[in-house]
């Protein structure tokens, strides 16, 4: 996978709970645990929005490129 989420990264480092998180931005608690694991498609822009506003970081703080190997 070339984007990587550091979602579980940032909420550690933050001391934030993923139950405060999710009922933050308006989504269940499974999802939020789909999205840190990174076994989700897409990220909807208001919903990175709102992760940012609460863990006052920047998109680039969460979501990471890294591409495959061998890939060019």
């Amino acid at each position: 996978m070339a984007i990587k989420v550091n979602l579980a990264v940032v909420l550690a480092q933050q001391n934030v709970k993923s139950k405060d998180l999710a009922e933050y931005i308006g989504i269940t608690e499974a999802n939020l645990s789909l999205l840190k694991q990174g076994k989700v498609k897409g990220i909807r822009f208001d919903t990175l929005e709102a992760i940012c506003r609460y863990l006052q970081c920047q998109p680039g703080d969460i979501l990471v490129f890294e591409p495959d190997e061998g890939a060019s």
